[in-house]
């Protein structure tokens, strides 16, 4: 369970803005798709929707494992969203999910990949205060219940002491957050309208994102030809579209950025800086 352990001590936990499955799916997905490791154009959220469009990844007790292969070589990783509510994730017990643990595949790691996911389903299967998740108030109630449910696992050499380590750090002060810490990651939903001859119309909630996006000239060509437009510290990625009359798209994207640090993923060559 070293990537999950790695997920909390990277601040890769987060509460699920979301509480239908797929909403939810989208929203890890694109988290994902924001590591620095993850080239731009990787398209996460696709690859997880085709997979459990085919098998439902939820096995019960409030947990599911969805995943996404991608064919480069890198560390196995993954992102925590946890669900207050519940997802109606339609699990083989018919429970609603309480997590949902994302995680990305590279082709060097497939077999860490199924040794660590069949390590969860047997720690969730005998954790004795799997219940006591309803108690959880806020994301450090919930890194501690995960803490506490690795901790009775010694599957993984090592897990409980990493788990105890990791608690101590999360109680100390900490002058630099870890490299990959996307605990100030911002995810908006956004709509972007182009066409012929128009301005791109965005529709936001966050006015500092819309003047943002207003100021980009390259937004239009760069959804309507590859479905990601990137500039200094926003990546701009479209999950749906829907054509109308005259020649006008109406883009359904998300735009991702991580506050205080700079170009989330690899910033595109061709689209202009942000102020």
């Amino acid at each position: 369970m070293d990537s999950l352990l790695d997920a909390l001590q990277e601040g890769r936990l987060f509460e699920l803005p979301e509480s239908d499955k797929t909403g939810a799916l989208q929203f890890l997905a694109h988290v994902i798709e924001a590591f620095p490791e993850v080239p731009a154009g990787t398209d996460v959220a696709g690859d997880v929707m085709k997979r459990e469009a085919s098998a439902n990844t939820g096995f019960g007790r409030g947990w599911a494992c969805p995943h996404a292969r991608v064919p480069f070589d890198e560390d196995l990783k993954c992102a925590i969203g946890w669900s207050p509510r519940g997802v109606d994730y339609g699990a083989p017990d018919d429970k609603p999910v309480n997590f949902i643990v994302m995680y990305l595949v590279p082709s060097n790691q497939r077999n860490h990949y199924l040794r660590e996911i069949s390590t969860i389903a047997r720690a969730v299967q005998s954790f004795p205060n799997l219940d006591r998740i309803g108690e959880a108030k806020d994301l450090d109630d919930v890194r501690n219940y995960l803490l506490d449910l690795i901790d009775t696992t010694r599957e993984t050499s090592g897990a409980d002491v990493r788990a105890r380590m990791i608690r101590l750090q999360t109680k100390a002060p900490v002058a630099e957050p870890p490299l990959h810490d996307l605990s100030n990651l911002v995810v908006e939903p956004i709509t972007v309208i182009t066409g012929p001859a128009i301005k791109p119309v965005a529709l936001t909630q966050n006015n500092a994102l819309l003047e943002w996006l207003d100021s980009q000239p390259g937004l239009a060509s760069g959804l309507e030809a590859q479905g990601l437009y990137e500039a200094g510290a926003w990546r701009v990625v479209r999950r749906g579209a829907t054509a109308f009359m005259g020649g006008k798209t109406m883009h359904d994207c998300v735009a991702v950025r991580v506050i205080g640090k700079g170009t989330v993923g690899t910033t595109n060559p061709r689209a202009p800086s942000a102020p």
